[in-house]
């Protein structure tokens, strides 16, 4: 039997271990502060690295520790009171260690490489170097750091205000259904809900039992997002960079013209997904396909999956690579690794944390459906990928980019749903089945991602054009996008148009979910070299993975075959979603 519990005492077995560290890293910073001015000293700038490193790893234990305990239950004041404790450190030593990139760059970067090439124990700081003199231009002076790193706790202040309304003060409520029967909707179990009801007016009642907390507080997400995206135009501003999206690219050398051509070919080349949505309407007998209806399955799966299952279908889905990779995947779902059920108070959604040598987790809300199936075998992708880096980088090149954490992950998705296509013997509710889990793929990441993406660029050109951000700017600009995108009028849902409020990532993460899409694009084009068995195709996929974040983000995929700077990659992607729609609509008749 699995342990399906976390395993934190890896990190620390005891309160007073945690305490103790977080008081060596107030140290650490105090101390840090003291080499100011003197980094030109070779020796000194050894000793501050060194200082660094032993810094850095433990901000990293002390971070993922309290972070992770605190979304196993948000409820817990203790814990949540534990975690600001260690983010306001780190905000302290943020502005203790300003002084340094500016001293780094007065330096130069000739001096700096003959420190590296001298030293070669801070090997691993090259990349870090080599990114900062690139983007020395927006780097300021020592004493503007200063004052910027003191502001720095309330430009992610829109995250964590976002966090404390939507789920810290958020009581799941209740909602009765035409048969009589009372359920609990909360942000885990909702989709399934609506996917087990065949009665449009029981889907629309649980759609708006969930959203209509999003309606009594919009006022409140619109102030918080239009907070957020102000925080990123005073770093826009005061680093000099010419936009919000520059200023969230620039860092990790993604060209422009990636993002753009992403959202051009989506929203331009959209006819596959509105077919789609007409496809489905005919076959479940819809006269009107509302947002929501997209959790009915047009084909019944009524299996329900135990984790123990789960965990042995996707061993079985990797067998067919070398015994290497399966190392991993086993060791990514090792017990004590995984928390895998859904409770109150936890955190919602699923994530695989680690990095910096340490052993990575994955948070589940496990339901037993065959999403759920697919989510392990995602997050298990995310946490091998963080084995392999770890396995073959020095720490500090461990932490791969955004741009490229989800390859591996829908890599693996792609791998499962060939392993289950191709099984056994397949009924034709089985065939359909899978074909809508392989478009709905797509759509989930590539088109409503990048329709989110898409969101966040106007909202950042609106924000820079000084123009005012509130909860009814934020709704008009996704109900116009939806109708570009889906071809559906959200208006007619009564809720829908506050879909922006109920996404984490865009208050958390902003200018991140469009890298779901970049690297569903790449994986899905990386899977089909090596399912076609090019030679080299798996080996160079592997060394992507062990490349950790050595490397900007863009040149470690065109190493693995995929160049994003060309729209064809994205156009690849529309001709497999047309592709496998005709197949499900000849399936259906």
């Amino acid at each position: 039997m699995a342990i399906t519990k976390w395993d934190l005492t890896p990190l620390y077995s005891n309160e007073e271990d945690f305490n103790k560290d977080l008081e060596s890293f107030k140290s650490l910073s105090k101390e840090a502060a003291s080499y100011e001015g003197k980094l030109s000293e070779e020796g000194k700038l050894a000793d501050y690295l060194r200082l660094d490193k032993k810094s850095t790893d433990l901000l990293v234990r002390l971070y993922y520790f309290a972070s992770m305990r605190s979304d196993l239950n948000k409820k817990d004041v203790a814990n949540a009171t534990a975690l600001s404790k260690v983010q306001l450190a780190m905000h302290e030593a943020s502005e203790a260690t300003s002084f340094f990139y500016p001293e780094i760059i007065g330096i130069g970067k000739d001096k700096i490489d003959t420190f590296l090439a001298n030293n070669p124990e801070f090997a691993e700081y090259s990349f870090i170097f080599e990114k900062l003199f690139r983007g020395q231009s927006h780097v300021l002076s020592a004493d503007k750091e200063a004052l910027l790193s003191a502001y720095s706790p309330i430009l992610g202040e829109a995250g964590k205000m976002y966090s404390a309304l939507t789920v810290a003060d958020l009581n799941p409520s209740k909602v009765t259904l035409s048969d009589g029967k009372e359920v609990v909707v909360t942000q885990s179990n909702w989709t399934s809900l609506i996917a087990k009801t065949k009665s449009p007016e029981d889907r629309q009642a649980i759609f708006e039992c969930l959203y209509e907390y999003y309606d009594k507080h919009k006022s409140t997400y619109g102030e918080i997002y239009s907070m957020g995206l102000q925080s990123q135009l005073a770093v826009k501003k005061s680093r000099g960079y010419s936009s919000i999206l520059e200023s969230h690219l620039y860092d990790n050398a993604i060209p422009e013209e990636v993002f753009h051509n992403l959202i051009e070919v989506a929203s331009t080349h959209s006819e596959p997904l509105k077919k789609y949505y007409r496809v489905r309407a005919k076959a479940l007998g819809l006269a009107k396909h509302r947002s929501y209806d997209r959790f009915l399955q047009i084909a019944k799966s009524d299996k329900k999956y135990t984790y123990e299952e789960a965990r042995e279908i996707f061993y079985k889905s990797v067998e067919r690579f070398p015994a290497y990779f399966q190392e991993k995947a086993h060791e990514a779902t090792k017990d004590g690794y995984v928390d895998v059920y859904p409770a109150e108070g936890k955190r919602t959604g699923a994530y695989s944390n680690g990095g910096n040598d340490l052993h990575p987790y994955i948070l589940l809300n496990f339901n037993g459906e065959l999403d759920d199936v697919f989510t392990l075998a995602h997050e298990a992708g995310h946490s091998g990928h963080t084995l392999f880096a770890e396995e073959s980088q020095p720490s500090l090149k461990q932490d791969y980019t955004i741009f490229v954490a989800e390859i591996a992950s829908t890599f693996n998705e792609h791998n499962l749903l060939d392993y289950l296509l191709g099984s056994g013997k397949l009924e034709k509710n089985d065939r359909i089945f899978l074909l809508q889990k392989a478009i709905d793929e797509i759509v989930g990441t590539f088109y409503r991602q990048t329709l989110f993406g898409h969101y966040e660029y106007i909202l950042a050109q609106k924000a820079e054009a000084g123009e005012p951000i509130n909860h009814e700017v934020s709704s008009s600009v996704m109900v116009d996008l939806y109708k570009q995108y889906y071809g559906i009028d959200i208006t007619e849902e009564k809720l829908k148009p506050l879909v922006w409020a109920y996404i984490p990532h865009l208050f958390y993460s902003p200018f991140y979910v469009y890298q779901y899409a970049t690297s569903f694009t790449s994986s899905m084009l990386i899977y089909e070299r090596v399912n076609k068995g090019e030679p080299g195709a798996f080996d160079s996929y592997v060394e992507l993975l062990r490349s950790g974040g050595s490397d900007f983000p863009v040149n470690q995929v065109k190493k693995a075959g995929v160049d994003l700077t060309s729209k064809e990659p994205f156009l690849a992607v529309v001709r497999r979603m047309e592709e496998l729609v005709d197949k499900l609509e000849a399936e259906l008749e």
